[in-house]
């Protein structure tokens, strides 16, 4: 296969890793049929990612209808198989899944690329749910028998946002488990990346969009007038309250609710969501919240879970219960802003009930974010200004200080490169702590930092190389500012910093 064919084309916007991968993929000149599947969250651009490789290459591109029935999908189905052969439409009376896919391959192995990619797999599976076990046994047909010197076998990728489903495809005794050569689970832009792809010039409005939107590119297209630019205040006003938008957070999020088949109790999932957007971190807390017990809330949170749309954090240095917190930006804010105040949102007075909401915004959304953003930067920039380079695993941890009787969280850790999370006494590469007030920061938040430090060293961490770094949305006093000028030890990260301008 040339390369030039599988050029990344210029509309594709990042995503090199993930096109390389599939690029790959289908150059793999090997005659047998092989297997990928590519799933993620609803609006993360898999569609437009597997519409553009089709296109590059020639392949049949098909995607499944949510509320398409059975007969209907085969049709349709069999008159895409048609015109990709050059037929007309009706041509092809086929009456079950197994002729309609041994057709489909038939017809695409006779290309010079021989590709099929069904989009949105899960919704033929609501009617359709053998379709896993015929894919298995026309697979497993098409590993044998294949004619030395044959080109390339037909390369079949399957694709959905129900992320539960999608991940089940290969798991435990399924029928297509051991089989996929790729397994690509599309994220988010991250937000440098989001940045540049809204085009948004000033680093804080950019930080704001990426508070409530996250990276997810397939917001762009529907949130993009007025652009963010011409003021945040009044883009929020006319995007995520306004109900009269796609994008209105809560007609969202019931969609991103709906992309998974096990969420069948709506109001329960809703209730779990703003208990833990209300600061609930443990499913006893949640069930509190709920007055439920806690193993009423366990699968629910299992499946929110599965789908990416809540994490939880592990302590990097304890072993305790983890922290949960909302994953997704727009659930976040359709439960702390819109959802307590629909009422009036959908009377018209979205401009008024943002201004009410500032308080929340700023403390439960844009700060909680911005230590997320730091974190992230640890991950991914930082060890351009750390002495050993790329760091270890980040995340968060809680230090105890016996002789002030307290507790000190840190908003940022990262260990050593090759350290394993929660073992005893091992290398620290830096200790961080990430403030979005308005207050600049000074010397007393790095004497904050030096106690921790010394506390872990106490109990026996190696602390000799570790960096202190503070992430400050509004920048920092001029002392502070020399100081890190004399200090090795002292990193500072404003808002240019953490975006790279």
């Amino acid at each position: 296969m040339e390369t030039g064919l599988l050029a990344k084309p210029a509309d594709v916007v990042d995503r090199d890793r993930e096109w390389g991968l599939l690029a790959e993929f289908l150059a793999d000149p090997d005659p047998a049929m092989r297997l990928g599947i590519v799933s993620g969250r609803r609006r993360h651009g898999k569609s437009y990612l597997l519409q553009a490789l089709s296109e590059q290459v020639g392949g049949l591109y098909v995607t499944a209808v949510r509320e398409e029935g059975r007969l209907p999908a085969i049709q349709r189905f069999s008159d895409a198989v048609a015109a990709h052969a050059g037929l007309r439409s009706g041509s092809l009376r086929l009456t079950d899944w197994r002729d309609v896919l041994s057709n489909a391959l038939d017809v695409t192995a006779r290309s010079r690329h021989p590709l099929l990619v069904i989009d949105e797999l899960p919704y033929l599976l609501q009617h359709s749910p053998e379709i896993p076990g015929l894919l298995q046994q026309l697979y497993d047909e098409r590993q044998r028998g294949v004619r030395p010197g044959a080109g390339p076998g037909p390369r079949l990728i399957l694709c959905g946002s129900a992320m539960s489903v999608m991940h089940e495809l290969l798991s435990g005794t399924k029928p297509l488990r051991g089989r996929a050569v790729v397994d690509l689970r599309l994220g988010a832009f991250g937000y440098r990346d989001s940045r540049a792809f809204w085009q948004i010039a000033d680093p804080l409005t950019a930080l704001k969009v990426h508070a409530v939107l996250g990276g997810a590119p397939g917001y762009r297209p529907v949130a993009a007038r007025p652009h963010p630019d011409d003021g945040f205040d009044a883009w929020l006003a006319r995007t995520l309250l306004d109900p009269g938008r796609a994008v209105y957070s809560r007609t969202e999020t019931e969609y991103l609710l709906r992309e998974d088949p096990r969420i069948t109790q709506h109001t329960l999932y809703y209730d779990i969501l703003t208990a833990i957007a209300r600061g609930a971190t443990t499913p006893s807390k949640i069930g509190a919240a709920l007055e439920r017990p806690r193993n009423a809330v366990a699968h629910p949170l299992g499946v929110l879970e599965s789908t990416g749309y809540i994490r939880r954090e592990q302590d990097i240095l304890r072993t305790r219960h983890p922290v949960i917190t909302l994953a997704d930006p727009v659930i976040r804010f359709n439960q702390l802003i819109t959802l307590p105040q629909a009422a009036a949102v959908e009377q018209g007075f979205a401009e008024q009930v943002w201004q009410q909401a500032a308080p929340t915004f700023n403390s439960k959304i844009l700060g909680p974010h911005f230590e997320d953003l730091a974190r992230d930067f640890t991950r991914r920039y930082a060890h351009a200004f750390l002495p050993g380079g790329l760091p270890g695993p980040v995340g968060t941890t809680e230090v105890a200080d016996p002789q002030a009787r307290t507790k000190h969280e840190v908003d940022v850790i990262a260990l050593a490169a090759g350290e394993r999370p929660q073992a005893p006494r091992g290398s620290i590469a830096l200790l961080g702590e990430a403030k979005a007030t308005a207050a600049r920061r000074g010397t007393g938040d790095l004497q904050r930092l030096e106690r921790i430090r010394a506390l872990l060293t106490d109990q026996g961490y190696d602390t000799t190389g570790t960096t202190l770094a503070l992430y400050s949305l509004h920048g920092f006093h001029p002392d502070l500012i020399e100081l890190a000028d004399r200090r090795d030890d002292l990193l500072l990260v404003d808002l240019p910093t953490l975006y790279g301008v």
